[in-house]
């Protein structure tokens, strides 16, 4: 059967002109809201926008919203970042935000009858839509899926988001503190039917909202801390949509999470003891004319694969920091700790970067297995998608598979630090001719920043060391 190559998602350029069917559809089903939740991803994948009145929901669709193009110049406090110089360069002029088709739904979790909606940022240029604004993640990623659109190609996506339920503290800078419900004391208890039974009420919701939002959740498993939680999205043969999916079911587990008085952390690595959060991400290639391109047979789909692979590879120290971009998440890539620290690929091998998993060859996928959970999934996705083109356009080979214990061979390591993360990203031609050299300076710039302010911080152990 023919697959559609979503490229940009089809329906998404029509989506200003005609709200009609998409809005009278959600006031039939559910009446009209009070308000409406307009939300745009930052660089950081920091939710920004509005409440909206709901009266005025055909508006958003009609004329689109006004935020200042600089909001992704933002570091991840949500100050500007003046060496950036976004908001010089642009007369800090707003850009104009439409929606994405198809995100319009009910938000179960709020306490009054509201909607929501993903939008995504154009540069106003006179045209009836503008261009789209390259420094919205959403668009880079769109970028890049052109490029697959042109090879007649379109991945087919899932993520797997992990995340910890966690007591709220009302002390600022507080450590976590992990709530233990089956047994009273901390302890790992990986896959664990009892750690599920014990948090059923927020996980039914959680189940339940996505339902109601359509958010095409899979399994949900108990993980390798107490208190840590997976849930997987299906596949998507719209790569747009399925990072679209992740931001918006972090959003939902978080709100549902509030319903019940816990806190939902993405956190990279909350707590020193325990495995930390991952965000990951499978990935196989469709034809046009249908089926995987990973399972062609006569050596087309191996070769494919391993290029693909091998592009993974030869970009990973320089794409790291997209994985990888806040400060604590370099203490969860250490060895023995669910996490891979090198760039390694191997075949069902979890302790690798890069895993081809087991499963019939029709579903023949990599599985990148790098990022963070905090991380911006739509950044996340393009810096995957970009290493793979470059690997199937060079046909680049990959080293040989690894097999047995990853974090015991002698291959080459992750960034160990975000410092050398920055440094590497700042000096990449590959970033620059995937992204953009104003982007890659953009982005740099902000994560140099953001790397500064903790570094200019005195840890409690250095005064009960030093002192």
């Amino acid at each position: 059967m023919p697959v559609t190559l979503p490229g940009r998602r089809p329906d998404e350029a029509s989506a200003a002109a005609e709200p009609a069917d998409e809005v009278a559809a959600y006031l039939s089903t559910y009446g009209e809201p009070e308000v409406v939740e307009v939300l745009l991803p930052d660089t950081s994948a920091v939710l920004r926008g509005k409440w909206i009145p709901g009266r005025s929901i055909t508006k958003i669709w009609k004329d689109g919203v006004a935020i200042p193009l600089s909001i992704f110049g933002l570091d991840i406090w949500g100050c500007e970042v003046e060496a950036t110089e976004i908001h010089l360069e642009t007369g800090d002029k707003d850009g104009l935000c439409w929606p994405v088709a198809g995100t319009l739904k009910p938000v179960p979790w709020a306490p009054r009858p509201t909607a929501q909606v993903l939008i995504t940022m154009h540069e106003p240029d006179g045209s009836a839509k503008g261009a789209p604004w390259k420094l919205d993640p959403r668009q880079q990623l769109a970028g890049i899926l052109d490029r697959y659109t042109a090879r007649g190609l379109a991945p087919c996506v899932a993520f797997e988001l992990e995340f910890y339920l966690l007591k709220p503290s009302d002390v600022p800078g507080a450590p976590p503190e992990p709530v233990f419900p089956a047994t009273g004391q901390a302890r790992q208890n990986m896959y664990s039917m009892s750690d599920l039974d014990a948090f059923a009420p927020v996980l039914h919701d959680m189940r339940a909202a996505c339902e109601q939002q359509g958010l095409p959740a899979d399994t949900v498993i108990s993980e390798a801390a107490p208190g840590q939680f997976e849930v997987n999205l299906y596949h998507r043969v719209d790569a747009l949509a399925a990072a679209d999916d992740a931001i918006l079911l972090r959003r939902l587990i978080d709100g549902v999470a509030r319903r019940h008085g816990l806190r939902a952390s993405f956190m990279a690595k909350p707590l020193v003891d325990f495995a930390g959060n991952g965000m990951h991400v499978h990935v196989s290639l469709m034809e046009t004319a249908g089926g995987n391109l990973f399972a062609k047979p006569d050596g087309v789909g191996d070769r494919a694969l391993r290029h693909a692979a091998g592009g993974l590879l030869a970009t990973m120290a320089e794409s790291t920091l997209l994985f990888v971009p806040s400060y604590n998440g370099y203490r969860r890539l250490v060895p023995g700790s669910y996490a891979p620290v090198s760039i390694s690929w191997g075949y069902d091998n979890r302790s690798v970067a890069v895993r081809v998993p087991n499963g019939p060859p029709a579903a023949r996928r990599l599985e990148h297995r790098i990022a963070g959970a905090e991380a911006h999934p739509h950044l996340v996705l393009a810096g995957i998608l970009a290493g793979m083109l470059e690997g199937l356009e060079r046909e680049i080979e990959p080293p040989a598979p690894l097999s047995g214990n990853a974090y015991e061979h002698e291959a080459e390591r992750l960034s160990p630090s975000m410092d050398e993360a920055v440094r590497r990203f700042f000096a990449s031609d590959f970033i620059a001719r995937a992204f953009g050299e104003d982007y890659r300076r953009i982005y740099g710039v902000m994560k140099r920043e953001e790397l500064a302010a903790f570094t200019r911080q005195i840890l409690p152990l250095e005064y009960d060391t030093y002192l």
